[in-house]
């Protein structure tokens, strides 16, 4: 749970900063960038359970 809060804040963080210097966002689209990490997420369980299944 801490590396969560700890993520959320060092992200609200660089996003205030990054408003502050009129700088883009450096980040995806929203749809786009969660499914992607949803994708990579996923991907890490299927080869996971490939490997196992495979030993």
């Amino acid at each position: 749970m801490k590396e969560i809060v700890l993520a959320l804040v060092t992200g609200l963080i660089v996003g205030c900063l990054f408003k502050l210097l009129k700088l883009p966002i450096p980040a995806p689209p929203v749809l786009p960038g969660v499914l992607g990490i949803v994708g990579i997420y996923l991907g890490g369980i299927l080869m996971q359970r490939l490997l196992d299944w495979w030993k």
